[in-house]
């Protein structure tokens, strides 16, 4: 079993602490609230590094969810992706599926105190990465704990002429340990839904999202939308515990998951929705005028 260093952040005003593990992908391993796991745990971070299972919260980048094909075309750039080779997974369906970056080992720290984390991926020095996302540039990413709120800042900055596609998104596995799923109160802001097929991908058919509360009972959830308003908050609560999603910025789609088969709820921010990369209706980030997105979970 491989070792990583961990940063973890605490929260100077609370018994709030976060994990992260920049040499493992950058991803957040623990959201602990007083010893209270907040954070789905899964199949554990080995499972994460070597077979993508995600975990926690990891980074999806630079596309989240799934693609409909294996080609995309930015621009006069046509690109077609390759299994197994840098970086690009599949799902059951063989739809390449939360980009290329789970696990990934180039991340570098650029600042940590008791509780601030941030680290950067020089995107454009790897051949393996540009081989399915050829543009250049340097991923940020800064964490803040503080105030019982978690906060994540994703900086792209290009570093050629290249514009850079924003379809990047999270994938936050949150839990209320010691509350069974079905007492779980889940809320959704007012938004819109897109429909998908079999495969997960959308249709190209959507109907409105009012606002909701619900108890999440035994329902399961693998379901995208777009329009979400900035500052738009997803919460989720039990126990006398509240944990919510702020979409602060540069989030304007996400996706709701709630499987059956696990006590976990995710409220994915996404800077462009499932399939963005190949439909468009993304931002570019270009040179001299970096794309920046985020997103924060504050802990009641």
């Amino acid at each position: 079993m491989t070792e990583f260093e961990t940063c973890t952040l605490v929260d100077p005003s609370s018994d709030l602490s976060a994990t992260f593990v920049p040499g493992a992908g950058m991803i957040g391993t623990s959201l602990s609230d007083g010893g209270a796991e907040l954070l789905g745990q899964r199949r554990g971070l080995q499972a994460y590094i070597c077979d993508h299972k995600t975990m926690g919260i990891p980074l999806l980048y630079p596309w989240a969810n799934r693609l409909s094909g294996m080609q995309y075309c930015v621009g006069d750039t046509d690109v077609t992706l390759a299994p197994g080779t840098g970086g690009v997974h599949t799902d059951e369906h063989g739809s390449p599926i939360h980009g290329t970056l789970a696990g990934d080992p180039g991340w570098r720290v650029t600042e940590q105190s008791a509780s601030t984390l941030a680290a950067e991926l020089d995107f454009g020095s790897r051949p393996d990465l540009l081989a399915s996302f050829p543009f250049p540039h340097l991923l940020s990413l800064a964490v803040t704990l503080r105030g019982r709120t978690l906060t994540v800042r994703a900086t792209v900055s290009a570093t050629t002429g290249a514009a850079v596609p924003m379809c990047f998104g999270f994938h936050p596995y949150l839990q209320l340990p010691g509350v069974p799923r079905d007492q779980w109160r889940i809320e959704t802001p007012a938004m819109r839904a897109r429909l998908i097929d079999a495969r997960g991908i959308p249709t190209g058919a959507s109907k409105p999202h009012p606002t909701s509360t619900e108890l999440l009972g035994e329902r399961v959830f693998d379901d995208g939308f777009d329009q979400v308003p900035a500052g738009a908050v997803f919460a989720v609560s039990g126990g006398g515990r509240r944990i919510e999603v702020h979409f602060d910025s540069g989030y304007p789609a996400a996706q709701l998951f709630a499987p059956a088969t696990e006590d976990v709820i995710c409220f994915e921010p996404m800077a462009a929705p499932t399939d963005a990369l190949r439909r468009g209706g993304y931002r570019l980030a270009r040179l001299g005028q970096p794309g920046l997105a985020q997103f924060s979970i504050r802990v009641r």
